[in-house]
């Protein structure tokens, strides 16, 4: 299935709505996650919503461990619900966040450090003020 901005091109902008069987993981077969491998870790990103300026991106994202160095700034604002998991985020200057199921987190476009996760399920919106989101 295509992502939610492709299936509203020719019909009227409506309020996008998730509902909780979505949110309970049936949003990764109502809709065509985009599905990437990295490193021996599968991803799972479904795009509910995609703003016309390409400025505002939502949806859920399913991923499994994975440790990366973000070395250049994380590049989006991003706002993240956990539903299932968790990651350890250890910012440049030393600083842990530990973020759970049920927590939220806000990770500003300059942010550099170490993310760290045994896997997760979150809901997420990004926003990039003055540059569209690139899929």
């Amino acid at each position: 299935m295509a992502s939610w901005s492709q299936l509203q091109a020719d019909k009227p902008v409506v309020p996008v709505k998730i509902s909780k069987e979505q949110i309970a993981g049936k949003i990764f077969e109502d809709y065509k996650p985009i599905i990437a491998d990295h490193d021996g870790n599968t991803t799972y990103d479904v795009e509910a919503f995609l703003s016309s300026d390409r400025q505002f991106d939502a949806g859920m994202y399913r991923s499994g461990k994975v440790k990366s160095e973000i070395t250049k700034a994380y590049g989006v604002n991003e706002y993240m619900h956990f539903l299932e998991g968790g990651v350890t985020l250890t910012s440049s200057d030393g600083t842990v966040t530990e973020v759970t199921a049920g927590d939220s987190v806000i990770i500003p476009a300059e942010w550099t450090g170490t993310w760290d996760t045994e896997g997760y399920t979150a809901i997420y919106v990004i926003y990039l003020p003055g540059k569209p989101i690139e899929p």
